[in-house]
């Protein structure tokens, strides 16, 4: 399979994991929510903040051949729309943003310690697949996109971890267990190698979803998601539809679980792999397709070009 089908798989399948999720995330108020906001759309599957904010994120990488903080942060702002289902915190950081307030000013003000809520993990895909042969110009990146909104160190090794995923998932000798061990090996919060030490343990055992919500979490943390949806992607790694059924089942922040576990997985099987019927509902799925080509065709510059000093 070549690469740009796994590139296009990688947006699809994030997508359509955020589509999926999106109904069944939070409390009785919150799912009648998102069905009022769908209504007007028919049976388009329409996705959330997650996708968008991937998609901002691809489209500056692409424009400024790597994170340029302030260009990335002027475009999550202009495409902020309050019906995508952002977090709150992020939205005001945004909304400040759009007004004017430099994004250093607009997080701290609201976070002093830096959020550790899993946006960041949540929008990591393209950095890891725009930096997959230069892990320290990834490792940089995905820091430094982080801060604009979830500057909590926990938040920010979130982004990394899912940057580095999403890599892995390109290499020809892929399997779950290699890639849950190089995972862990680069993890430095105990929050994180724990989590990454029972899912690797987890591996042919299939424990319960009440056992993986309880141990691994399923919450907007993202030491309590990212590595959740690693193990759901770990756990079916050649069956989208079986891989989305335990990740909804899990509760929590459904959306976000599935859209980092359907990126992933979309990126090691490529487009072909995902359900032909539910990608024809799919929103913006020409746009998807054309933004994962596009960063496909760049590639980043020299090492040390784009170093943070």
């Amino acid at each position: 399979m070549d690469l740009p089908d796994r590139f296009v798989g990688c947006f699809l399948g994030l997508a359509l994991g955020d589509a999926l999720g999106a109904p069944h995330e939070g409390g009785p108020f919150e799912k009648l929510a998102w069905r009022l906001i769908c209504l007007p759309h028919g049976d388009l599957l329409r996705w959330t903040d997650d996708t968008q904010m991937t998609m901002g994120l691809a489209e500056s990488l692409i424009e400024k051949d790597g994170v340029d903080c302030d260009h990335l942060a002027q475009g999550w702002a202009r495409r902020l729309e309050v019906l995508r289902g952002y977090g709150p915190s992020t939205r005001r950081i945004l909304a400040a943003v759009r007004a004017g307030r430099p994004w250093r000013e607009a997080g701290r003000a609201l976070f002093p310690q830096g959020s550790f809520g899993n946006g960041a993990a949540m929008r990591a895909a393209p950095i890891g697949l725009f930096f997959r042969d230069e892990p320290l110009l990834m490792e940089d990146a995905a820091i430094r996109s982080s801060e604009i909104t979830h500057a909590h160190p926990l938040g920010v090794e979130g982004g990394v971890l899912m940057a580095r995923a999403a890599a892995l998932t390109l290499r020809p000798d892929f399997s779950p267990k290699g890639f849950l061990e190089s995972l862990l090996a680069g993890a430095r919060a105990e929050e994180y190698r724990a989590r990454l030490r029972q899912a690797l343990a987890w591996l042919g055992r299939d424990p319960s979803a009440a056992e993986v919500r309880r141990v691994l979490g399923s919450s907007v943390r993202a030491h309590e998601s990212a590595v959740t949806a690693l193990y759901c992607f770990c756990r079916f790694p050649g069956d989208f539809g079986a891989m989305a059924e335990f990740s909804l089942s899990l509760d929590g922040d459904t959306d976000t679980l599935l859209s980092m576990a359907g990126g992933l997985f979309g990126a090691r099987n490529g487009s072909p792999a995902l359900p032909h019927d539910l990608l024809a509902r799919l929103e913006a799925r020409d746009e998807l397709e054309r933004l994962a080509r596009a960063l496909c065709a760049k590639r980043p510059p020299p090492l040390g070009a784009r170093l943070s000093p």
